[in-house]
């Protein structure tokens, strides 16, 4: 429930539109409903500002389905559903047809809310093209928070000139945000060019020394350059929702 529709339930009440009994029905359902296999926590826009983000990777289709559903129809909520094939995206059509689809970036979005823009830009810079779908997992989530993004795809540190002539749009940011697989050195080139917060993303991306990121992760964590923080291998949402609540604090 957003902070608005909580506001017009009680406004409602006061001048005497609705009754209490009403208003207890509507608020009934905070802070969570229980559906048996899931507790929707409808409480979470008034607590963190964005609704309950739905991570879709080993939840059976129906399921998704219902908490989507349910979502909907509790109010004027946004809908991130993260990890998602195109499989989950059918299911979810079925019950909200108004529900996009981003292929690349894994995710089901519905967007009934229009967040007003904020100020300032977050950077997306990807090491390589390997790289795009956790790209693309954090600069979607960013611009579904209300953010303006700016992408810097393929810009590794195999060909350093690619991302020196970027330079001027990097410091244009808020906040940066650095995809890397491999050794993930590029966060620690970023990190030493620009005077914003950098978060560092290691990806799954590379050969077997790689072992599924931990290299990256490992050489993120001991980046030499100052203001770099690191999440998690391969979550492009976090970073996009970290990216965010920065952005929102220079407002």
């Amino acid at each position: 429930m957003e902070p608005d529709n909580l506001k017009s339930i009680l406004e409602d009440v006061k001048a005497g539109r609705r009754t209490v009994d009403d208003a207890i029905e509507d608020l009934k359902y905070l802070p969570f409903e229980d559906l048996g296999f899931a507790k929707l926590d409808h409480h979470r826009q008034l607590r963190n500002g964005y609704p309950e983000v739905i991570y879709c990777q080993g939840k059976k289709l129906d399921h998704i389905q219902a908490i989507v559903e349910r979502m909907a129809a509790r109010g004027q909520v946004n809908i991130l559903a993260t990890r998602a094939g195109r499989d989950v995206y059918e299911a979810v059509k079925k019950v909200v047809p108004d529900a996009e689809f981003h292929e690349l970036a894994r995710i089901v979005t519905v967007r009934r809310v229009q967040i007003p823009p904020l100020k300032g830009k977050i950077a997306v810079v990807s090491a390589g093209t390997s790289d795009l779908p956790v790209a693309e997992e954090a600069a979607v989530t960013a611009e579904v928070l209300g953010n303006t993004v700016e992408r810097m795809y393929d810009v590794g540190v195999a060909g350093l000139h690619r991302l020196l002539a970027n330079a001027r749009t990097l410091n244009e940011a808020n906040v940066i945000i650095v995809v890397a697989g491999m050794e993930g050195a590029l966060a620690s080139v970023v990190g030493g060019l620009v005077d914003k917060p950098v978060i560092a993303v290691p990806t799954s991306v590379g050969y077997g020394a790689n072992f599924g990121g931990l290299s990256a992760l490992l050489c993120m964590l001991n980046s030499c350059a100052s203001g770099v923080a690191v999440v998690n291998i391969d979550n492009g949402f976090g970073a996009g929702y970290m990216a965010s609540t920065i952005n929102r604090l220079a407002q």
